[in-house]
């Protein structure tokens, strides 16, 4: 499931190709949901909710885990300013990762509420 998951490939099949772009630019097409698979003709879009919510709890990890890096090679305290320089650092990654991270958002939704082979193989 993880390669799967990490290569963005349909919850049913784990073979199709859930976005429109393999890639995640241009930004303004980088969230474009195929209607259905390619391989098993799954519907992909059920539901207004994109995993929003997976978002939030994906940037707020990304932000603490910045401190992993940030910390042993610059070093935290409140006495100087290096926690306001953290906080820039972390926001500037942060932006820069947020296509990848809206996607994989995205996809764990997907994962979540679709089963391994739950909806039967159509044929074209």
């Amino acid at each position: 499931m993880l390669p799967a998951l990490l290569t963005m490939k349909c919850p049913n099949c784990r073979k199709g190709h859930v976005f429109v772009n393999r890639s995640v630019l241009p930004l303004n097409k980088c969230l474009a949901i195929a209607a259905h698979c390619e391989v098993c003709g799954m519907k992909m879009v059920k539901e207004t909710n994109n995993g929003i919510g997976i978002n939030y709890v994906l940037t707020v990890m990304l932000m603490f885990l910045n401190a992993l890096w940030y910390w042993p090679i610059f070093g935290l305290s409140i006495m100087d300013d290096s926690i306001f320089y953290f906080l820039g650092a972390s926001v500037v990654v942060t932006t820069i990762a947020q296509p990848w991270l809206m996607r994989y958002s995205r996809m764990l939704y997907l994962y979540f509420t679709v089963y391994y082979h739950s909806h039967p193989y159509e044929q074209r």
